[in-house]
């Protein structure tokens, strides 16, 4: 079992020694959540709580993802960095790529690219693109940047995006690992047929699970091995080393995790952020070898 420390809701400025001190403290990777804007008011619920409430104050930093992977890149030395999630169908997949290769030279390969379809229709309508098609305009997305991250000559002809021979270059120094985020039948089945892992919500243990057991049994329907993927979760009633051990059998590689809201819940103070992310390294992560 890994761990991830997630960046989300956290003022900007504190991100760069907060990756600093995971880097020393051996957390494999750190996240960073999207949004490009915080509409005042939403033309649709936010559809991960009961009463569609957003779970995140006005006014809370969202950083842009790829400018603070260049960041980390240039002070840190082993540590990964992901998205949680970047949501692809509201960007064009040129820039997508371009963004995210060099991001991987940055860093000597250390970044993993974490998708989602998207829910916010008003962010969806301020970048100009298609609410309606962002599933079908994913998939073609990914299939269009594993090509362009060759670095050769490659031309798409799909359904929402057509062009012919372009390379793009510098090309990554391998391959760049594809996560999906979600929860839905679409999300679960996406993930089994194109990424590399999957990423959890804020879920039960129990959820957690029966989803893994669903992406297996779409990646073997797929015919791809049904074990061969990483599950980042974040359960939310699972807190102790027992308790992950228990998920680490079932297939959860990664748990994400902002160790500060449990020793100091609410806190905006970079210094116990930091105190919390060592002390949390040496309770629970050094558990795990």
């Amino acid at each position: 079992m890994k761990f991830v420390l997630s960046g989300a809701f956290t003022p900007v400025a504190h991100l760069p020694e907060l990756a600093v001190a995971a880097d020393e403290t051996g957390w494999d990777m750190i996240s960073l959540s999207d949004h490009t804007v915080n509409p005042e008011t939403l033309s649709a619920p936010y559809p991960y709580t009961p009463d569609g409430a957003r779970r995140w104050p006005e006014f809370t930093d969202w950083p842009d993802q790829m400018v603070m992977m260049g960041a980390f890149a240039t002070i840190t030395k082993r540590l990964r960095f992901t998205t949680n999630a970047f949501v692809l169908p509201m960007r064009n997949p040129f820039l997508v790529a371009k963004a995210v290769s060099t991001a991987a030279i940055l860093s000597n390969n250390r970044v993993v690219l974490t998708i989602g379809v998207g829910w916010s229709k008003d962010e969806f309508a301020l970048l100009g693109q298609d609410f309606s098609t962002r599933g079908k305009r994913t998939d073609e997305m990914i299939e269009i940047m594993r090509l362009l991250w060759t670095g050769a000559y490659v031309e798409y002809h799909g359904g929402h995006y057509q062009f012919g021979r372009v390379e793009m270059n510098p090309a990554p120094p391998a391959p760049i690992p594809i996560w999906v985020g979600g929860i839905s039948e679409p999300a679960l089945r996406r993930c089994a047929r194109i990424a590399d892992g999957w990423l959890t919500d804020l879920q039960s243990s129990a959820d957690i699970v029966e989803s893994i057991g669903k992406i297996r049994a779409y990646r073997t329907e797929y015919g791809r091995d049904p074990d061969d993927f990483d599950v980042l979760a974040t359960p939310m009633d699972v807190f102790d080393v027992d308790g992950y051990r228990r998920l680490e059998e079932q297939g959860v590689t990664r748990i994400l995790m902002q160790p500060w809201q449990i020793y100091s819940p609410g806190t905006k103070d970079l210094q116990l952020e930091k105190d919390a992310v060592a002390r949390y390294a040496d309770e629970v992560i050094g558990r795990f070898g």
